[in-house]
C-alpha cells in the first residue's frame, strides 16, 4: 500500500475498519455491507482512511469471502459470541506488524480526513487515544499502541465489554475535533442512511 498522505515523521500506522457487530438497530443486517449509492458502507470508510495509513484491514465476523472481494485482510474476533468493538480491537492488536493501529467504525462515513494525523500530533506520550467532537466522546475512533494488547486480552477475559472504561484503565487521551460538527454521526437505521444518501446527493 502506498505510504501516507497526511502522516509524516511517524512509525507505520495500520487502518481497521471495525465491522464486527450485530448490526441490531439495522434489522441485523451486516451494516459494513449495507448499500450507498451502490457502494457497501465499508467501502466509503476504507476510502477515506486509506490515504490516511500505511495498511489497511478490515475486521468482520459474518460474509467474510465478500468483505475478501476488497482484497483488503480480514481479521475475525478470537470469539464468535460478537463481543463488541473491543473483541474486534483485540483481534487486530495480535495479528498486526505495525507497532499502531487506528480503529474507525464502519458506521461513520464522513469522519475527519485528518483523523490520524491531529491524534497521532496530539496523543504526547499516551499509548492510547480517543476521538471526542463539541459534544460527545467517540472511542471507536481509537489510536492504540499493540502493547494495550494484553491488558485488553485480560479485560475481556474478566468479562468486561465498556468500551470507555476500558479507555480509562489505559489512561487514554480525549483528542477533540471541535470544528468537525457532524463528522462523527453514525449510521444506525436505515433511515440514517436513506438521510445521508439524500445529502451527499445533492
Amino acid at each position: 500500500m502506498a505510504p501516507s498522505q497526511l502522516i509524516t515523521d511517524t512509525p507505520l500506522i495500520t487502518g481497521a475498519i471495525l465491522a464486527g457487530g450485530r448490526g441490531s438497530r439495522m434489522g441485523g443486517q451486516d451494516k459494513g455491507l449495507v448499500s450507498l449509492n451502490g457502494q457497501p458502507l465499508y467501502a466509503y470508510i476504507a476510502e477515506r482512511l486509506k490515504p490516511q495509513v500505511n495498511r489497511l484491514v478490515i475486521n468482520a465476523n459474518r460474509h467474510l469471502a465478500i468483505y475478501r472481494q476488497s482484497d483488503l485482510p480480514v481479521i475475525t474476533d478470537l470469539t464468535p459470541d460478537f463481543s463488541g468493538p473491543l473483541a474486534g480491537m483485540q483481534a487486530v492488536l495480535a495479528e498486526i506488524t505495525t507497532d499502531w493501529v487506528i480503529f474507525v467504525p464502519c458506521d461513520v462515513p464522513s469522519f475527519p480526513k485528518n483523523l490520524v494525523q491531529k491524534m497521532w500530533e496530539e496523543k504526547g506520550d499516551a499509548i492510547a487515544c480517543y476521538a471526542s467532537d463539541t459534544h460527545r466522546e467517540h472511542p471507536t475512533f481509537t489510536l492504540l499502541h499493540r502493547s494495550v494488547e494484553p491488558q485488553l486480552t485480560q479485560y475481556l477475559n474478566n468479562g468486561d465489554r465498556k468500551l470507555m472504561l476500558f479507555m480509562q484503565k489505559v489512561s487514554a487521551k480525549c483528542i477533540v475535533f471541535s470544528s468537525e460538527t457532524g463528522a462523527f454521526a453514525n449510521l444506525n437505521t436505515p433511515e440514517d442512511c436513506a438521510n445521508w444518501q439524500n445529502n451527499a446527493n445533492l
